[in-house]
């Protein structure tokens, strides 16, 4: 139970790795408040986590629209009265060469993957300054340090998370909240499309969500400040 009593706003947690990540903080211990677009699979896991016991909250919404962000911090704090984890894990991709790609493309991934976390972390700050402490967990990917091929727009997102992470590290250390940016290798949920004929090396979704256990159950005087996970044997 290291996460025991702790208060964490797990954004895009309905499926994939924000419900990995949702499942392994209510063992832990965790007091939970899920933010995602789908209000049915957001109720789902509410259910299943609430009948082994956790203590959870779900708020729909959609992470382009800011009051809907705001509105699920605000969630967080007034059914807790604090909030000691941000998990930014809300996210999607769209792959295509820059010249085929829109510019309402362009500036829907930056809206959800970038922005949204911006909103949702100047939302918690307040909170975690105030009592001195709090941990941000920001799901980036290895796109966010490597270049790749039709997916510039996507990769361009992950590379501004990792800038305003470690900024950001440095504002805020001195009230001991630590950023902590995790950045996946490929992981097997249903991001992205099309058949995966290596599924079986590829990480999955509990790999990252004990990552993010790690992480934001060090001491307090301890950070790890980014994590690159990768799959141990890819061939």
């Amino acid at each position: 139970m290291r996460l025991q009593g702790k208060v964490a706003v797990i954004t895009g947690g309905s499926r994939g790795i924000g419900k990995a990540i949702a499942t392994r903080f209510a063992a832990e211990g965790a007091k939970l408040v899920l933010f995602a677009r789908d209000a049915s699979r957001l109720d789902a896991l509410k259910d299943e986590l609430k009948a082994n016991g956790a203590e959870v909250f779900s708020v729909a919404g959609d992470m382009a629209m800011e009051s809907d962000v705001v509105r699920s911090v605000k969630t967080a704090h007034d059914a807790f009265g604090r909030i000691d984890i941000l998990v930014n894990n809300a996210g999607f991709g769209i792959f295509k060469p820059v010249v085929e790609m829109k510019t309402d493309e362009f500036d829907s991934l930056f809206n959800v993957n970038m922005r949204g976390t911006f909103i949702a972390t100047r939302g918690v700050l307040p909170y975690m300054i105030e009592q001195n402490g709090g941990v941000i967990i920001n799901i980036a990917s290895l796109a966010g340090k490597n270049a790749v091929e039709n997916g510039a727009a996507y990769a361009a997102t992950k590379w501004a998370m990792l800038g305003f992470a470690k900024s950001l590290m440095l504002e805020v250390r001195k009230y001991n909240v630590r950023v902590v940016t995790i950045c996946p290798g490929s992981v097997d949920t249903d991001f992205g499309s099309g058949h995966r004929p290596n599924a079986d090396k590829m990480l999955k979704p509990q790999d990252v969500a004990d990552a993010a256990v790690l992480a934001a159950s060090l001491p307090v005087t301890a950070m790890m400040s980014e994590i690159d996970l990768r799959p141990t044997n890819p061939k």
